[in-house]
């Protein structure tokens, strides 16, 4: 995701943030209270929306409230019969969940060859459901990829069946300073605060997730009304805190004031720039999915990230998405998200914190895995034993007496020159990856070695 400056962290170890318990009387979180004002109100510039709410501890949180806002306002107006959820193929993978979490029922659209939602599918859907019809949610620029070529189109479109807008703010990292998605048609989004505005993101948080809504479904925001916030017609507490996870705020506090406006563009520019670079130099190695409608980016192009396609390779060498994303370990990087949202593909999401150094050190290598796929494919290297299939390779393997394999040691360690230089070694190899998750492994000592 992003690289987080230390001068974001430091002020989350200040006890003034630190050490204030979520409880507390209302008049010693004065602070807090400022903070998540100000913070709202620069999310607010950025989205085109008109009210937020913090409270929502991560992104999938934020699309629970965010539906839980629409079916509100529905019950407002004597319409809480009205429960179908259109969510596209190119959707975030999220939510679908969320919908059912709050009882919608989903009926899933189609994409064109391009990636784009298939508006034709979309409008029978509409028809068909429109006096049911509570809401759409899109993916914007979606998980494909892809910039929604006719999105103010989808959501006049949804708007006229009586339905609201829900744009996943997944990917709000290709927007800010561009587009708003309260601008282009969205009646809600979420946030991912964790990925466009800089809060650490892994091993399931810290994360904070804000609903972002427009004029006139303010009123049923999220509220804490135990802890005397909100009024009746809001929704009710999504966290237990009342300020939700307000104590990484200061984290995109920080990140916002010190990049302003321009820095905020500049840095969304960037990250498209980055998915578009690694796409056009690897466009004449893999096929790009979903690249604009040109296979091989002339005329087209992606959004903030691209899919490689690798499931021809895998018909024509047996080399799986699997093999290249453990080979990757070997040239030293964590492989980029394995199919999804495609089956069989990596989804390369690069976003602006990396360098062009650190781009071409990525290409360089997905093109070495290239070259040795072409091998199998032309019988120099057997389907069964080859750099991909037995990676990723530790030194203990290397430094074995016996090496049975059908390629260099060589080949094995070092791929690249480069290598030779600022080499990772992996400490474990292959690793089978379905039998982990369906069996649970202890890796801790016996109780009787601690006698």
């Amino acid at each position: 995701m992003k690289l987080n400056a230390t001068s974001e962290m430091i002020p989350i170890t200040w006890p003034e943030f630190a050490h204030i318990h979520p409880f507390a009387p209302r008049e010693q979180l004065k602070g807090y209270e400022l903070l998540d004002q100000q913070l709202c109100a620069w999310l607010s510039q950025a989205t085109g929306y008109a009210g937020i709410s913090l409270q929502p501890n991560a992104g999938s949180q934020g699309e629970y409230a965010g539906l839980l806002v629409i079916k509100a306002w529905h019950a407002s107006r004597g319409e809480g019969h009205r429960d179908i959820c259109l969510i596209p193929e190119s959707a975030h993978g999220t939510n679908p969940a969320s919908a059912q979490m709050v009882g919608m029922k989903v009926v899933v659209t189609k994409c064109d060859a391009s990636g784009n939602v298939d508006l034709d599918d979309l409008r029978a859907k509409c028809e068909a459901h429109s006096a049911n019809l509570a809401a759409v949610m899109i993916t914007y620029p979606s998980t494909y990829g892809v910039f929604e070529t006719r999105v103010t189109e989808l959501c006049a479109l949804v708007h006229q069946h009586g339905g609201r807008v829900y744009v996943d703010g997944a990917n709000m990292n290709a927007l800010v300073g561009l587009a708003a998605p309260g601008q282009f048609g969205g009646d809600v989004s979420h946030l991912n605060l964790h990925k466009t505005f800089c809060i650490p993101h892994g091993g399931g948080g810290p994360g904070v997730g804000p609903v972002c809504v427009v004029d006139d479904l303010v009123p049923f925001l999220p509220a804490h009304r135990s802890a005397g916030m909100g009024t009746d017609a809001q929704v009710g507490a999504v966290s237990a805190a009342p300020l939700g996870n307000a104590a990484v705020l200061p984290i995109s506090w920080m990140y916002i004031r010190m990049m302003g406006a321009q820095g905020l563009k500049a840095a969304t520019e960037v990250a498209i720039l980055n998915a578009n670079y690694v796409a056009a130099r690897l466009a004449d190695h893999y096929d790009i999915h979903f690249s604009g409608g040109s296979d091989k980016l002339k005329g087209g192009g992606v959004a903030h990230e691209c899919i490689l396609d690798l499931r021809p390779l895998k018909d024509s060498s047996g080399v799986s998405a699997e093999d290249v994303a453990k080979r990757l370990i070997d040239f030293g990087f964590h492989a980029p998200t394995l199919s999804f949202p495609v089956a069989g593909t990596l989804m390369v999401e690069p976003t602006e914190s990396e360098s062009q150094a650190e781009l071409d050190r990525f290409c360089d290598a997905m093109i070495a895995i290239r070259e040795e796929i072409r091998a199998v494919e032309q019988g120099r290297l057997p389907q069964d034993d080859n750099p991909l299939k037995n990676a990723p390779h530790t030194a203990a393997s290397l430094l074995g007496s016996d090496w049975t394999h059908a390629y260099s040691r060589e080949q094995a360690a070092y791929p690249v020159a480069s290598l030779k230089l600022n080499k990772y070694w992996s400490p474990v190899g292959r690793v089978d990856n379905v039998h982990g998750d369906r069996n649970l492994f202890c890796s801790c000592l016996p109780v009787d070695a601690w006698r």
